[in-house]
C-alpha cells in the first residue's frame, strides 16, 4: 500500500473561507514525513472552495464534503471525506461500539459510562435506553431482524434485548472473556484473541481449522469472502489470510503503529479504523484510499454501514455519519 496521507481533521470547515488554511502530510515508510498546506483562494458560485496545495502536493478534485489529493513524489493519493452530519447528544462520554439495524432506521451504541442506547439513524434522536449492565458495555449488535439487540459488558454478562420496548429478554452470566471479537462465515467461527492468536473453528465440528500467531494481540477480525479474512492487531498490522493456506499471510498492511480497532467488509474491499483517529476504505477498483475525516487523533472504535452511509463512533463521544454520495 502506498504511503498514507493525512489532513487536518476539520479541513472542510477551515477551507470554507477566503485564505483559510489546513495542513496535510505524507508518511512514506522509512523516510522523513512530507508536510504541506492547503489554502482557499475563494469560494465559487456553487459554494465549492478553490484550493491550492503547497510543497508538491496536488489537489485533483474538490467538492463541499470531499477532496482528492496526491503526492507525486511518493506516488501516493487519497480522497478525504468529511462527515455529512455529527450526532453529539447520544452519549456524554466515549462511545465504544455501535451498529445499524438491517433496515437502516435504527442505531445502537454503548459508552464507557455503562449506558447503551437505541437512536434514530437519520438524526440521532433517542428512542430507547437499555439498562442492566454494570460497568462498561464493550459491544452491542442488532440481530438481522433489527428488533433484537445483543450486548456484552465488563460485568461478564451477555444480554439479549427487545429494541421495541427496551426489555432484557435473556442474560448469560459468567463469560470469562479472552476473545476481543468474533466473526462467522458459512460454517466457520473466527476468534480474535488477546494472546496474539487468531483461531478459526468449525461451527458444526467444533474442531480447529487453523491457528495463526500474529505480532501482537488481535483486536478485530472479519471475513471478506468464504475463504479470505482480515484480522487487526494492537501494533497496527492488518493481516489478510486465506483459510485454505493460512500459514503465511496473503498480505500485511501497516499504515501506522496505532492499534487496529475495527475491520468491516465493504463492497469489494474493507473499512478499517485505528487508535490514532484514522478511518479508511480500501477497494479493489480504486488506486487510492478513501479517508473518513473528523476525528482529531481520537481512537475510532467501531464502524457500521447501511447502503451508502457509514457510521463511526469515537473516544470524543461523537457518532459521525458519512455519505458516499458526497464523493
Amino acid at each position: 500500500m502506498a504511503a498514507p496521507l493525512r489532513i487536518q481533521s476539520d479541513w472542510a470547515q477551515a477551507l470554507r473561507k477566503d485564505e483559510g488554511e489546513a495542513w496535510l502530510s505524507c508518511h512514506p515508510p522509512g523516510k522523513p514525513t512530507l508536510y504541506g498546506s492547503l489554502t482557499c483562494q475563494g469560494i465559487g458560485l456553487d459554494g465549492i472552495p478553490e484550493v491550492i496545495a503547497s510543497e508538491g502536493f496536488i489537489v485533483n478534485e474538490i467538492n463541499k464534503k470531499s477532496i482528492h489529493i496526491s503526492c507525486p513524489k511518493e506516488n501516493a493519493s487519497s480522497q478525504f471525506l468529511a462527515p455529512y452530519t455529527t450526532f453529539s447528544r447520544i452519549h456524554a462520554k466515549s462511545i465504544t461500539c455501535l451498529d445499524i439495524s438491517s433496515g437502516g432506521g435504527l442505531g445502537v451504541s454503548s459508552s464507557i459510562d455503562g449506558s447503551m442506547k437505541i437512536w434514530q439513524a437519520s438524526n440521532g434522536e433517542l428512542r430507547r435506553v437499555l439498562e442492566g449492565h454494570v460497568f462498561d458495555v464493550n459491544c452491542c449488535r442488532f440481530f438481522p431482524s433489527g428488533l433484537v439487540v445483543l450486548s456484552g459488558g465488563m460485568d461478564a454478562q451477555l444480554k439479549i434485548w427487545s429494541a421495541e420496548d427496551a426489555s432484557c429478554v435473556v442474560t448469560f452470566k459468567g463469560h470469562k472473556g479472552g476473545e476481543r471479537e468474533v466473526g462467522t462465515e458459512s460454517k466457520m467461527l473466527l476468534l480474535a484473541r488477546e494472546d496474539k492468536k487468531l483461531q478459526c473453528m468449525g461451527l458444526q465440528s467444533r474442531q480447529p481449522v487453523f491457528l495463526f500467531i500474529g505480532s501482537d494481540a488481535f483486536n478485530c477480525c472479519t471475513f471478506l469472502s468464504g475463504f479470505l479474512l482480515l484480522a487487526g492487531t494492537q501494533d497496527g498490522n492488518i493481516y489478510q489470510l486465506d483459510v485454505r493456506s493460512p500459514r503465511a499471510p496473503v498480505q500485511v498492511i501497516h499504515r501506522s503503529g496505532a492499534p487496529v480497532l475495527s475491520l468491516l467488509s465493504f463492497r469489494d474491499g474493507f473499512i478499517a479504523s485505528q487508535g490514532d483517529g484514522s478511518c479508511f476504505i480500501v477497494q479493489q477498483d480504486l488506486d487510492y484510499v478513501i479517508e473518513l475525516t473528523g476525528a482529531d487523533c481520537d481512537p475510532v472504535y467501531k464502524v457500521a454501514t447501511w447502503e451508502k452511509q457509514i457510521y463511526t463512533c469515537c473516544r470524543d463521544g461523537l457518532v459521525r455519519r458519512y455519505q458516499l454520495s458526497d464523493l
